[in-house]
């Protein structure tokens, strides 16, 4: 990233171009820079932009989101037309030259080693003394540059994905094989998911509907709010094995026995409800145990 009027300069290495590093390297720009430009001039990369277009491009919604947190305007490269960015495209060959060509004989086992090492060639990189100016970059930055850009926000910004889904018939949505409810009457329509390493947020045409604490535990797992059940379902689901068995013991204790031996030879405690309601059902119609 390089700052239109002083040619300060940040680069970083990243394990790939996709949408957390691409997010992540700009926060850590902004950041380094203390402050947020009015504008940005990225590549088309899909990280950053959906859809090229001469005139109107339509950029990635997570990186649309990153520039709004921001107050950041994204003004795409057009495609095939380098001089729309030629600030970093020159600094591209003076990173290449003054930071990756010192490093290049050098073994790196991380990716922090090697950004360790970056920073401490950026930093001699931005106070090296101009030729023809007064100056070096850095002190050209905090005169011209610094004093005209944006304070950062108080909070960083969360990375965060989105998805278009089709709620299915069980009345959730899939993450990451990890499943998230939403209100049933909306079964079979078209929904926007937003998700982070914390949140998964589902709306309906641009109305969030649902919001669930993201989850990270291995395996299939159902996040499930009872508001958004069918009324059948959710009368379903405030039954509990306690609960089961609490109601067989109020029969008696060879009831309360049978119960609980008839839902741990279930995989799945609900499998025993009905049979069980039934059993406890006779044994008060008996009237003993």
């Amino acid at each position: 990233g390089v700052m239109g009027s002083s040619n300060y300069t940040y680069a970083e290495a990243t394990w790939s171009q996709t949408l957390p590093d691409w997010i992540g390297s700009h926060i850590r720009m902004l950041e380094y820079f203390g402050a947020s430009p009015e504008i940005l001039v990225p590549d088309n990369l899909k990280s950053g932009v959906s859809k090229t277009c001469r005139y109107e491009p339509d950029t990635n919604p997570s990186y649309h989101d990153f520039a709004n947190h921001y107050s950041i305007a994204v003004i795409p490269a057009r495609s095939r037309k380098p001089r729309d960015k030629a600030k970093v495209e020159c600094g591209v060959l003076v990173v290449s030259r003054w930071v990756l060509a010192c490093l290049r004989n050098r073994a790196f086992f991380s990716l922090a080693e090697l950004n360790t090492a970056i920073s401490e060639l950026l930093a001699r990189l931005n106070q090296r003394p101009f030729k023809k100016l007064a100056g070096c970059r850095e002190s050209l930055f905090r005169t011209m540059d610094y004093p005209v850009m944006r304070a950062l926000p108080v909070e960083r910004h969360v990375f965060s994905e989105w998805k278009k889904v089709r709620m299915g018939l069980d009345y959730h949505v899939e993450i990451d094989e990890r499943y998230y409810s939403a209100p049933y009457a909306l079964i079979g329509k078209q929904l926007d998911v937003n998700f982070s390493e914390y949140v998964v947020e589902i709306l309906h045409h641009g109305q969030r509907v649902a919001s669930h604490a993201r989850s990270h535990v291995n395996g299939r797992r159902y996040s499930t709010q009872s508001e958004h059940m069918p009324k059948g379902h959710r009368e379903m689901a405030e039954w509990t094995p306690e609960r089961i068995l609490n109601w067989a013991a109020s029969v008696g204790e060879h009831t309360r026995k049978l119960i609980d031996a008839l839902i741990e030879r279930k995989p799945h405690p609900q499998q025993a409800f009905r049979a069980a309601a039934g059993i406890i059902r006779l044994g008060k119609h008996y009237g003993n145990d």
